[in-house]
């Protein structure tokens, strides 16, 4: 089982998937299409293009979305170079990081002196798919920034057939797509406050451009699209502009039309966008209930959901140690067992709070409570502690409820 959320999750994943080769099943066009059944391209990946299949339900979001950006990155390399040797995909894919990173910008400053290419890729992926050191925040604007991690895909494939990335290739890329995602959503005939809450998201997503200039008219004329020189760039393009008009669950006419021309533009044939459409509303709604900007009416409802549920999965992986930690301080067994009973005072919940925290402190998945904000998180792990501790315990409880 790969857990991306500890040291040589990369490894273990090539080693798993030994038998991967992308290169002798697709090619690019076919590879991308794959891709997009995954949910990969809308940022809510819910399986890979694996020859093995790598199970899901017990894993976070954030670790969904570190496979999915290191097989894309993988399947991309594969094609390009025929190969699947994975030690030269590590070494290409530090080495295509580091021009899109120039040392200036920091990235690099948390490597240490001849760490292994594995471990820095592994660094990197991690970099790429938080978006905030404070959690609470970071729950709220990853929403869209995953989805537009296949940029990352674009810009590596460009870099593999051309050797190099031209200067503000990620920049202008946005602004295409920010730009297009703001027409195609102005083409809608009836506006909902979800399409003014998905524009915004998209422009807070972003990683490399300000936008200063809005499109109040549907007309892509706007838009310089010659900048697009890759199919990849223009498959993309297509398909954040249908996902942008899905969120009512039928194409109207304006907006059918809106990417018709939006094909031309591109010098897509029909047959795409008609393919997009079907594959779009096949997979958003399968999963649409569990998208997380598609259950932004209630945001704080949807933080807790989803932060409930990541917090699950990392108890029950660290259920023994955790365990085993409670069980040896006495009197936070003592303070929690009370609490079934009664309200704890002040100072006995500052006292439970202190010492689960140094609790997590010896657990490396569980520093997830000690950063800015993750102290608001203590409460879900309480929920879930009467699960870990003894019988006696349980059964105290019980009698409470």
């Amino acid at each position: 089982m790969i857990n991306p959320s500890a040291h040589g999750w990369v490894n273990k994943f090539f080693f798993e998937q030994v038998a991967q080769k992308q290169f002798e099943l697709f090619d690019f066009e076919s590879f991308y299409l794959a891709t997009r059944k995954t949910g990969f391209l809308v940022g809510y990946a819910t399986n890979f293009v694996t020859p093995i299949p790598i199970e899901i339900h017990n894993l976070t979001t954030e670790e969904i979305s570190k496979i999915a950006l290191l097989n894309s990155l993988f399947g991309i390399y594969q094609i390009s170079k025929q190969s699947n040797d994975n030690q030269e995909f590590i070494q290409a894919c530090v080495a295509f990081y580091k021009e899109l990173h120039p040392k200036e910008s920091g990235l690099w400053d948390v490597f240490l002196p001849h760490e292994a290419p594995d471990s820095k890729l592994e660094k990197i992926i991690g970099n790429r798919i938080k978006t905030n050191d404070n959690i609470i925040s970071k729950n709220f604007s990853h929403i869209l920034t995953n989805a537009l991690l296949f940029i990352d895909v674009l810009a590596f494939k460009h870099y593999l057939l051309e050797n190099t990335l031209p200067k503000k290739y990620l920049k202008k890329i946005e602004e295409i797509i920010v730009g297009t995602v703001s027409l195609a959503l102005s083409a809608k005939k009836q506006k909902t406050h979800y399409d003014d809450l998905l524009q915004k998201l998209f422009e807070t997503s972003v990683r490399y451009s300000k936008f200063s200039k809005t499109y109040n008219d549907a007309s892509t004329e706007n838009i310089d699209y010659s900048y697009l020189s890759d199919t990849y760039e223009k498959f993309y393009l297509i398909d954040l502009a249908n996902m942008a008009l899905w969120n009512d669950g039928k194409m109207e006419p304006t907006e059918a039309q809106f990417l018709e021309t939006l094909s031309v533009q591109l010098h897509l044939g029909a047959s795409f966008v008609s393919q997009s459409i079907q594959d779009m509303d096949a997979f958003l709604r399968e999963n649409k209930n569990t998208i997380p900007y598609f259950n932004y009416s209630n945001p704080v409802k949807h933080f807790y959901d989803q932060t409930t549920t990541n917090v699950q999965t990392l108890i029950q992986r660290n259920k023994k140690r955790l365990q085993l930690e409670i069980s040896q301080s006495r009197e936070l067994m003592i303070l929690l067992t009370q609490s079934t009973t009664r309200e704890l005072s002040q100072e006995e919940k500052k006292k439970v709070k202190t010492q689960l925290l140094d609790i997590c402190k010896t657990i490396p998945s569980l520093t997830i409570f000690l950063v800015p904000g993750g102290s608001l998180l203590l409460p879900i792990l309480i929920k879930f502690i009467p699960k870990l501790l003894p019988s006696a315990f349980n059964e105290n409880l019980d009698k409470t409820n």
